[in-house]
């Protein structure tokens, strides 16, 4: 009879282990991490794809937010399901989705021939086109093949599959946090549920960041590396035209989802609730009646829609709730396009490689974001502030997130000095034009008089120097390089190095006042809705985050930046991403809007002050009105007696 209880310990471990709450909420923040890693992964890789696959700023923005179509499509019915289906298998389910997704993406890579570029140095038994040449001696071809190749249908289906990835991605987050919050909020106790809840929106801050730093550690190595020998690879991450190994961050966040969703099959439908002595728990069948009472009340999915519009228009009269939403929507299309094409920035701005960018972001941007949104929670708790007082401190921190926002307009430099593209510098291809220069080469030389050019061929270079490993060390005999009359194989850069701290620095200090008013923003929004239609307003609220700001926000920024080109690739015949940007329309264009975002966001709070205080003198005097009528009343009854 020994045996029979040690036979029956393990079976009720582990029930109680998928019955604990605590083991639910420790599963669903790794599963949180995991899901926004990947979110995050895809905006620090942005860029890399855009380069990768000959995109402009515009397609790149508008893959980094297709995932929120899908999201934005769904997000309506998981309002209405709730507790009607099993919360733990639909999580478990859209997890399993999202990393279907972020498999797909990186399958693509496999897909994809390996990356074509204009090389250093040719083999020797060919004439390197390269190189300035008497005549055209470069074969075609090579040149025909390759193109062959790119237009194949899995080359060219690419695209599209990368927006199926982000399609479903977004669909697989919609069960993700709303399910997991509403479980949690059920059968946590009511001391532990908001220390529960504040450990998932740590992790929804924590989660891009670690996207982020991962999109950096992966863009440090060659997109080929599986493809291409090491010896072959003839550049290093600082070169304009190095891509880093994008896909495989997708790759590793799928394994990641994949054995975060397993936990959510076994966990029940309905588990019993944590247990706390300051809980009064209902008796048994108080419960039973209660959940048949909800059970005859709730709604069918055709009279949820048919009542959703009203009572989303009847929130959005309320002005209160309209400004603070239009605040918080103006602020979201901030973030989204910063967090898209902040890296990109820095990247050509200040002359450093994709991966170091990346970690600014992730390393800098989203933890002094994270640190703002716990300390404006903290000042509303500390001080009690009513929505007076929540109106005002975010309308202080705007202000002062203004201040700190402007003076990057003026941390940049001009744009380098490129042979043909830049002003005044035309007239220096004339002494390439018997070069017979391909018009796609990209291999950029900085010249010993500063001037930098497309590729050695322009700069009229007819010999190279190269080191014991064949690669190449100087450029010499360039005909267009003033002076001493050699070229180095690399951008001469825009010189603004010295600038990227302090840039750094407001950036940090603008992220971190911004987020302050997150925390009185969303408070301002629950206290002014009535109490049967909070879930409804927080669910209007978010859907018109992603239609106003999350979905069109990374387009209209990259449509802005695209407008900044000055010097389109091209690769057989067609159009690919820009090489080469004026960089003072691109700091002026991308940080005014992102200063228009902020204006915007500083108006409606201005305009929510101004309302609150018209509502409080009509109070007032409705309450004066009332406590004359109650005193001309005591007085008639004091005549009477």
């Amino acid at each position: 009879m020994t045996s029979d209880p040690r036979s029956l310990r393990a079976p009720a471990q582990s029930r109680s282990l998928f019955n604990s709450i605590k083991f639910f909420v420790f599963c669903h923040s790794l599963l949180q991490l995991a899901q926004l890693l990947v979110s995050g992964y895809m905006k620090s890789s942005i860029s890399t794809i855009e380069r990768r696959y000959g995109l402009s700023s515009q397609k790149s923005g508008l893959l980094a937010s297709f995932n929120e179509v899908g999201n934005t499509i769904l997000i309506i019915f998981v309002s209405f399901f709730g507790s009607r289906v099993h919360r733990p298998r639909y999580i478990g389910a859209g997890a399993l989705l999202a990393c279907l997704a972020s498999l797909l993406m990186g399958v693509t890579h496999f897909m994809s021939e390996p990356y074509h570029y204009t090389k250093s140095i040719i083999a020797s038994n060919e004439k390197s086109a390269n190189l300035c040449q008497s005549e055209s001696s470069v074969t075609t071809s090579s040149y025909n093949q390759t193109c062959l190749k790119q237009e194949t249908p899995a080359q060219q289906g690419i695209y599209p599959m990368l927006l199926l990835g982000q399609l479903l991605l977004g669909v697989g987050a919609v069960p993700i946090q709303p399910f997991g919050i509403s479980y949690i909020d059920d059968y946590a106790s009511k001391k532990n549920s908001p220390l529960y809840l504040g450990i998932l929106l740590a992790m929804t801050s924590i989660g891009p960041a670690f996207g982020f730093i991962t999109g950096a550690l992966m863009l440090r190595v060659y997109v080929d590396f599986d493809k291409v020998p090491k010896e072959e690879i003839e550049f290093d991450t600082k070169d304009l035209r190095w891509v880093g190994a994008w896909w495989l961050g997708f790759l590793v966040a799928s394994c990641i989802l994949f054995l975060t969703a397993l936990p959510y099959l076994f966990f029940p439908r309905n588990m019993p609730k944590e247990e706390d002595p300051e809980d009064i728990d209902p008796q048994p069948d108080t419960k039973e009646q209660q959940q048949q009472t909800d059970t005859r009340q709730e709604p069918t999915l055709i009279q949820f829609l048919k009542s959703f519009p009203k009572i989303a228009l009847r929130t959005l009269r309320n002005p209160i709730y309209l400004l603070v939403v239009l605040a918080l929507v103006n602020l979201s299309a901030l973030l989204s396009g910063l967090a898209t094409f902040m890296a990109k920035f820095i990247e050509k701005q200040f002359s450093q490689s994709a991966s170091f960018s990346t970690m600014m972001i992730g390393g800098v941007g989203i933890p002094m974001a994270v640190l703002g949104t716990v300390l404006g929670g903290a000042l509303m708790r500390r001080f009690s502030l009513s929505v007076n007082g929540a109106s005002k401190l975010c309308t202080i921190a705007i202000l002062l997130c203004m201040l700190t926002a402007l003076p990057m307009l003026f941390l940049g430099c001009p744009t380098q000095n490129i042979a043909g593209v830049s002003n005044n510098s035309y007239d220096l291809l004339q002494c390439s034009s018997s070069c017979h220069c391909s018009e796609e080469a990209f291999n950029p030389v900085c010249g010993s008089d500063g001037m930098e050019f497309r590729s050695p061929c322009h700069a009229g270079c007819q010999s190279v120097e190269t080191d014991n490993f064949s690669k190449v060390v100087n450029y010499t005999e360039c005909r267009c390089v003033s002076g001493l009359g050699f070229a180095l194989p690399r951008s001469c850069g825009s010189g603004c190095e010295h600038l990227l701290l302090p840039f750094v620095v407001l950036l940090g200090l603008t992220a971190f006042i911004a987020a302050f008013s997150q925390t009185p923003s969303c408070m301002m929004i629950l206290r002014e809705v009535p109490p049967e239609d909070k879930s409804f307003a927080v669910g209007v609220q978010y859907m018109l985050f992603r239609v106003l700001a999350f979905m069109p926000g990374p387009v209209l920024y990259g449509s802005v930046i695209d407008t900044t080109c000055i010097l389109w690739g091209k690769k057989c015949g067609k159009q690919t991403s820009c090489q080469y940007y004026d960089l003072e329309r691109f700091r002026s264009r991308f940080l005014g809007l992102q200063v228009v975002f902020v204006c915007g966001g500083l108006l409606c709070y201005l305009l929510t002050i101004v309302v609150l205080r018209k509502r409080d003198r009509y109070q007032e005097s409705d309450y004066q009105m009332v406590n004359q009528k109650i005193s001309e009343n005591a007085k008639e009854k004091e005549l009477m007696t």
